[in-house]
């Protein structure tokens, strides 16, 4: 794989890696030139904790995700998939520290965990959905490692681009609100979604729901590091009271009511490791398979790429271009994440944009993202703190990050057309619809039939024209 292209080097780097390292530098600075990207170690560290404070709270929310019935109506044990949780994020961030060498860990996507949940475990088991996640990091990978990966983020218009992650923000958003009950589905003739489950907002699950997520806000307004993972704190700890002074069980609570464990240390659950399974796909049918596959890929790939740049440009290791040290690298190890965490059933690992909290401290290596790994793998034994937080106030982040994933919208031309009106259908149509893909495929549509209009057809190119006949075949004789 040729990576010369898009992996510039820094003299410094050139020289840490010779046979003649500058005097005073360690094994350790020298393997993550830390000293020549202008860092120390103690930043690094400071950073890869801070990091992992910053999204702890996927511990919390990846099990909530992924409490939904199959189409058997078999569920995931909650305590299982924290480990899984825990496991897979420790591993894919160990592998993005020593082999991608940059500061940026990765744990369960909130996007494709939000796809499994709503598109893919309806229509078939959960060992087949993390088949499915394995599928989808094995192609991601080989989309490196051949070369097409810069030729599919090349083809699609950068305003698309944008509007994928606005809409994903706003599709994660929805699925946060609704298990909070703070919306609801409307009953025949009446709207289609309601404020609150019965058109009003009742209860105290949901004002610790709005509790946990105005202290979150407040908490980022102030720029408090970690604000969303004090603010799951401030809820919880509101919870608990209001649980024991009037004395609400399972009824008012739903999945579960909040209570301290008899220990907050315990052994790790690894029964889901490896439930994956490859066969039965022939009863699904091939065009299901594919959809799936190619749902997956859309809800990874493209986050992970505009996460990697961003962050990266942040740290000051990407060019204008988006060129940065160890680009591949950190996208085959993110596309290694989905197989790492479809074989352990945790959902598929992508890049966090929390690691430009660690960023911020001043991380700029590998070694930031080796210590977050390192802390993941420690929460194995403390998986039963995730059983104190109730899914209301664990629901608050999803609001919030979906909050965070709009700021791409200041980077759309809402005043071309050709742009405003697919990134329009693209970001509306994914939260109403339940489906990232319905949302891709009218923005690729509509993109595509304006150019058409406007005289421009040769614009949009080959690739985007089989994207938008895919679509259109998949609307009209597929369906989700």
């Amino acid at each position: 794989m040729a990576q010369s292209s898009i992996e510039p080097r820094t003299a410094a780097e050139d020289a840490g890696s010779g046979s003649r390292p500058p005097a005073g530098r360690g094994w350790l600075d020298r393997y993550f030139h830390i000293t020549s990207r202008g860092s120390t170690t103690g930043r690094e560290v400071r950073g890869g904790i801070t990091t992992f404070m910053a999204m702890a709270y996927i511990l919390l929310l990846n099990p909530l995700l992924l409490s939904v019935p199959d189409v058997n109506g078999d569920t995931l044990n909650p305590a299982a998939v924290v480990t899984a949780t825990a496991f897979a994020a420790g591993l894919s961030t160990l592998l993005m520290g020593i082999i991608g060498k940059v500061p940026l860990a990765l744990a369960a996507g909130l996007s494709v965990s939000g796809v499994l949940a709503t598109q893919v475990v309806p229509g078939m088991t959960w060992p087949q959905a993390m088949g499915m996640c394995v599928i989808y990091g094995v192609v991601i990978m080989l989309l490196v490692i051949t070369g097409l990966r810069e030729k599919i983020m090349n083809a699609i218009p950068m305003g698309l681009k944008h509007a994928i992650t606005i809409g994903i923000g706003m599709f994660v958003a929805m699925i946060g609100l609704e298990k909070a009950g703070f919306v609801g589905r409307g009953g025949e003739g009446g709207p289609p979604i309601t404020l609150g489950v019965e058109g009003a907002l009742a209860g105290w699950p949901v004002f610790a729901f709005c509790l946990t997520v105005l202290a979150i806000f407040m908490l980022m307004a102030r720029n408090v590091p970690g604000a969303i993972l004090i603010g799951i704190g401030v809820g919880t700890v509101f919870a608990l009271v209001v649980t024991a002074v009037f004395d609400l069980g399972d009824e008012e609570w739903g999945l579960a009511t909040p209570a301290f464990p008899d220990t907050f240390v315990s052994s790790p659950d690894f029964s889901l490791f490896g439930q994956v399974e490859f066969g039965g796909f022939a009863e699904l049918g091939a065009a299901t398979v594919t959809t799936v596959v190619f749902t997956l890929v859309l809800a990874a790939f493209f986050d992970a790429m505009a996460t990697i740049i961003a962050v990266g440009q942040e740290a000051k290791l990407a060019d204008e271009k988006g060129r940065m040290p160890g680009l591949n690298k950190a996208l085959l190890v993110d596309g290694a994440g989905g197989a790492i965490g479809g074989s352990v059933s945790a959902s598929g690992q992508t890049v966090f944009i929390e690691s430009a909290s660690g960023v911020g401290e001043g991380a700029r290596t590998g070694l930031s993202a080796t210590v977050t790994g390192l802390i993941f793998g420690l929460m194995l034994l403390f998986t039963p703190l995730a059983e104190i937080v109730p899914g209301q106030v664990a629901a608050a982040a999803l609001v919030v990050i979906g909050a965070m994933m709009m700021q791409n919208a200041r980077h759309v031309d809402w005043k071309d057309r050709a742009v405003a009106v697919p990134v329009f259908l693209t970001v509306i149509l994914m939260p109403f619809t339940f489906s990232i893909v319905n949302g891709v495929g009218a923005g690729i549509i509509a993109y595509c039939a304006i150019k058409l209009a406007q005289g421009k057809w040769r614009e949009p190119g080959l690739f985007m024209w089989i994207l938008a006949a895919v679509f259109v075949y998949n609307f009209a004789f597929v369906g989700h």
